[in-house]
């Protein structure tokens, strides 16, 4: 779940892979709707728990990353611009018509990015996480991570850069506004 607990003690590697799979299991859930408003809020939790969940890598997973893989700076640019392709889709998904065929075929698309980026980061950089840092580092990390979904951005935002400062330092009021603007629309972020 994308909401932080106090107390939580988990293993970054083991955080991100549940979010993956809880992201897939959305995307599964959309595919299987049979109402349109099921489609539709189902694709915005989706929405919201992968800009979560990147936004948070960017913030902590990738520094790690580049300070500890081999090639790992090299990797970290290959998911942001994976990150971008999330994106642009994502915001073409949140301006369907839940009712459409391009809506269904976004939601394919989304699908098919997101297996990819899961695929990279589980087979390679996962491995290399969990060989390189400590694992209390490891676990270090999953609770800032954590902490950092439960601040972030629920939408996607296009022209946003993918830095770490940026999202340290403005993303927090980003995820403050799209918060409420998602209350006073009735817009759901949560997945269940």
């Amino acid at each position: 779940m994308s909401t932080f607990k106090a107390n939580q003690e988990q293993d970054v590697v083991e955080l991100l892979t549940e979010d993956h799979q809880d992201m897939l299991d959305l995307i599964g859930q959309i595919q299987q709707a049979t109402t349109v408003e099921e489609r539709r809020d189902t694709a915005d939790a989706v929405i919201a728990e992968i800009m979560r969940h990147a936004v948070a890598e960017e913030m902590y997973v990738y520094p790690a990353m580049e300070k500890y893989l081999p090639n790992g700076a090299e990797e970290v640019e290959h998911d942001k611009q994976e990150h971008d392709e999330l994106v642009d889709v994502m915001k073409k998904l949140e301006d369907a018509d839940a009712e459409s065929e391009e809506f269904m075929s976004l939601v394919k698309e989304l699908e098919s990015q997101l297996r990819h980026h899961v695929e990279d980061e589980e087979q390679d950089q996962f491995p290399g996480l969990r060989e390189h840092i400590p694992a209390d580092e490891r676990i270090e990390l999953g609770n800032k991570v954590a902490q950092a979904k439960s601040l972030a951005p629920t939408r996607p935002h296009p022209n946003a850069p993918h830095s770490e400062l940026f999202h340290k330092t403005v993303g927090a009021g980003v995820g403050m506004v799209d918060r409420l603007r998602d209350k006073l629309t009735g817009r759901n972020t949560e997945k269940g």
